[in-house]
């Protein structure tokens, strides 16, 4: 639920924000689901410890935290229920509504817990007193009257005043000072735990303390994650607020009754809920990069898809896609096999419009290339257009892989360890001792021309004989000479040459297995080859220009 983005490290300049906050929310909207009174002693559980529980428990001695049998210990009239995140969320909801009925942009930062830019509503309540007041009002209109609203420089400094206990339901921070509001805080409130423990061991205390450090050696000892908090210690938190998108905006549904059978009047169809879909994205300065197109058939059937766009999604792009889903790979307008009574189209990846804007004088060549793949890709279909990507694989030609224009190309997730040393490719171990993806595979630098199918060629020795490569990985005679065919046209002497590498693949299975020797070698010319030698035939595999 939690969107910041961080700003550049030139403009850490806190942007002023104002956080409403309801108290103990998982307690408030569990009382709510489950009809009973929120002043009982309630406490929320999750994987076995206490997640939140109510003002009357915190009396009798629980805390967030706690086992669930000792807190039963402290409170033997404890009421506990299971921590059910969507059915909280769901619960504030209509808070979130509410709120960005009279202020645009808000963000959601937890459960019960919401910012938005306190510049906006000053300027339109008067005051940020107003504004806050105002919000607590409509707040409790909605059932919570405990509701508070924290005023400061940046996300945590807000976040920190509307959370800081006291019986002022507003606590505004003024402009400039959120360093000196925070000096005296607990470390942790950082949320940062290891990092939290290693400063107590070092005899900080406070959030002022660690803001005194040098900002250089913070972020030289601890990293870019130390840097954060030390820059939020500090009353310079570089975060904006980053309004949530409603989720009104975030799909179209379109049904139709009676089902449509044909692919031309289903994309005619979706057509103007398509613009409509944009549109409202647009209107709230944001584009789709990634959706989800869902198509449901008469029969019940399901077939779903996600589509990415190299840029980002217009409404023809998006009619296509569902064009495309229904073809299923042909380029042939015909019949449906079931006629679809329902195209639910969701947006995956949503980014701000302002990530994508158009530079003053267009993108050159960049732009008139993807409007021309993308026009040709809506004529002759989704894998009409092909794009170069890289793959997993051992060798280079494996690595090529073809994917339609648009989409991004996904790696598998490499294998935890190699196979039983049955594989290896200098030595098997990448930097570091980390075992490379593929065991077997090519390791950097890779060659820059790789053969479509590989190129037959030749190794001699000094007698002009064969090289070989023996069971036991030994070589017949050293490489002396070499030509770039069967025939030995052009042979010319090596200057240099390394290897075997041998790889082994399905090495377990008597009718597939597979053995090949690689070698790096460079010719009388200057060239390095890339060869694989495979049953005494060399090919090479590829060519380092």
């Amino acid at each position: 639920m939690n969107a910041v983005t961080r700003l550049s490290a030139p403009a850490l300049t806190p942007v002023r924000t104002m956080v409403v906050w309801c108290p103990d929310w998982p307690v408030v909207a569990t009382a709510a689901l489950e009809e009973i009174s929120v002043d009982e002693r309630i406490a929320v559980i999750e994987r076995g410890l206490v997640y939140a529980c109510s003002e009357s428990a915190r009396a009798d001695g629980v805390r967030r935290g706690l086992r669930l049998r000792e807190a039963q210990a402290r409170s033997p009239r404890l009421r506990d229920f299971p921590h059910d995140p969507v059915r909280v969320n769901r619960a504030f909801e209509p808070f979130i509504s509410a709120l960005e009925e009279m202020s645009p942009h808000v963000q959601i930062v937890r459960a019960g817990s919401c910012a938005l830019r306190a510049r906006g509503p000053a300027r339109f309540y008067g005051t940020e007193h107003a504004a806050a007041l105002a919000f607590l009002e409509r707040f409790a209109e909605l059932g919570v009257t405990d509701a508070r609203v924290g005023v400061a420089d940046g996300v945590f400094a807000a976040d920190q005043a509307a959370r800081l206990p006291g019986v002022d339901l507003i606590r505004i921070v003024p402009p400039g000072r959120s360093p000196e509001f925070l000096a005296g805080l607990p470390l942790n409130l950082l949320d940062e735990e290891e990092l939290t423990l290693l400063l107590w061991r070092l005899g900080i205390r406070t959030l002022g303390d660690f803001a005194r450090l040098p900002a250089e050696d913070v972020q030289a000892r601890f990293g870019e994650a130390g840097a954060r908090a030390h820059a939020r210690a500090g009353g310079l938190d570089g975060t904006q607020v980053t309004p949530r998108i409603p989720p009104e905006i975030r799909e179209s549904v379109n049904d139709f009754e009676p089902p449509l059978d044909r692919i031309d009047q289903i994309t005619f169809g979706v057509r103007a809920a398509s613009d409509r879909f944009i549109s409202e994205l647009a209107g709230a300065m944001f584009v789709c990069t990634a959706l989800r197109v869902e198509i449901t058939t008469e029969r019940g059937e399901v077939r779903e898809r996600s589509w990415l766009h190299p840029r980002w999604f217009t409404a023809s792009d998006v009619v296509d896609r569902v064009r495309w889903q229904l073809q299923g790979g042909s380029t042939i307008e015909s019949a449906l096999s079931s006629p679809v009574i329902r195209v639910r189209i969701t947006a995956e990846t949503i980014d701000h419009s302002a990530k994508h804007e158009t530079g003053l004088w267009g993108t050159g060549s960049d732009e008139r290339i993807h409007h021309g793949l993308s026009r040709v890709q809506s004529m002759v279909g989704h894998e009409g257009v092909l794009t170069a990507s890289i793959g997993d694989g051992r060798s280079p030609r494996e690595r090529q892989v073809l994917i339609p224009w648009g989409d991004r190309g996904e790696e598998t997730p490499a294998p935890k360890r190699a196979s039983t040393g049955r594989s290896s490719a200098r030595g098997g171990r990448g930097p570091a001792g980390e075992v490379p993806p593929w065991p077997g595979s090519l390791p950097p630098p890779l060659p820059t021309t790789v053969f479509e199918k590989p190129l037959p060629v030749l190794v001699l020795g000094a007698d002009h004989d064969a090289v070989s490569v023996t069971e036991r990985g030994e070589l017949s005679a050293v490489p002396v000479y070499f030509a770039a065919n069967p025939a030995g046209q052009g042979l010319r002497p090596l200057e240099a040459w390394a290897g075997p590498w041998p790889v082994y693949e399905r090495w377990w299975d008597a009718e597939k297995r597979r053995r090949l020797d690689r070698f790096q070698v460079v010719d009388a010319e200057g060239t390095a080859w890339l060869l694989a030698l495979e049953d005494r035939v060399w090919r090479a595999e590829a060519r380092y220009d």
